[in-house]
């Protein structure tokens, strides 16, 4: 039987252009975690945003359970890509980004950069920024997984998400 042709097309520019706009443009993401009592998997929705530097940034409070499972298990996955408002959900592009996380919390030499930088994209934050149960976790991302469409599947890599 002949071996099955790989589904996986060469990442190029162009595809590396669509997940970092994918990336830059999202304010929010379906955020999957591992959940500590059970280790099954766990979906919520966050905000999203990005460090100065492009990484995907959220806020997140301790009393949320997807919180408790990163703090038990930093690996985390990151869903961004919107439906167009006609056709099918499954032709539009969206990205999914695997990551470990890194929680910045007020103590943290760039906590203030963080926050300026955040609430310049989401200023209705500014309501619950400075709430004692509220941290910044930074997403460190190890690999990514672009479906741009039909047919236009990508691996890509930490490198290859990040702005030039």
């Amino acid at each position: 039987m002949p071996e099955p042709i790989s589904p996986i097309r060469p990442t190029d520019d162009e595809a590396r252009a669509l997940a970092r706009s994918l990336l830059a443009d999202a304010r929010h993401a379906a955020l999957g975690t591992l959940d500590p009592a059970t280790g099954a998997p766990f979906v919520s929705r966050i905000a999203l945003g990005q460090t100065p530097e492009g990484l995907p940034l959220t806020l997140i409070s301790t009393l949320a359970q997807h919180t408790r499972a990163l703090v038990a298990d930093p690996r985390a996955s990151l869903l961004v890509g919107e439906p167009g408002p006609k056709g099918d959900p499954l032709t539009h592009p969206r990205l999914t980004v695997q990551a470990r996380v890194r929680f910045v919390g007020r103590q943290d030499a760039d906590h203030a950069i963080l926050r300026t930088h955040y609430l310049a994209t989401h200023p209705k934050a500014t309501l619950y920024v400075d709430f004692v149960d509220f941290a910044f976790v930074v997403f460190a991302v190890e690999a990514a997984s672009l479906n741009g469409g039909f047919g236009k599947a990508y691996s890509l890599t930490a490198a290859d998400l990040s702005p030039r």
